[in-house]
């Protein structure tokens, strides 16, 4: 995979231990991700640790697509991890514990 990226979008990756190291961190925020959705209001605190995740790449993505300096695929990629962030706040504001009124 590393070798079909540098093909694919020159040039050449020369810091592996970079990719590797994305895609490692990439693959744990997804499990997070998973266990998040077997009980979200249990695990709320981390939708804050998602949007900063996600817009962490969206924004520098969307600052160097608009210095053409990455691809639109690329720039793509930046949209749906704003949106998926966007998602995640709304997700924490719905999951907002209720307050119980004492009726005495």
């Amino acid at each position: 995979m590393e070798e079909k990226t540098g093909r694919d979008f020159p040039p050449a990756i020369t810091h592996p231990e970079y990719f590797y190291g994305f895609i490692g961190v990439a693959v744990a925020w997804q499990v997070v991700f998973l266990m998040m959705s077997t009980d979200p209001v249990r695990y709320r605190p981390l939708m804050l640790a998602s949007v900063l995740e996600k817009a962490s790449f969206g924004i520098a993505t969307v600052a160097l697509y608009a210095l053409g300096r990455v691809n639109a695929m690329m720039f793509g990629a930046a949209l749906i991890d704003l949106l998926l962030g966007t998602l995640f706040a709304l997700s924490y504001v719905r999951t907002a514990p209720t307050r119980v009124v004492d009726e005495r």
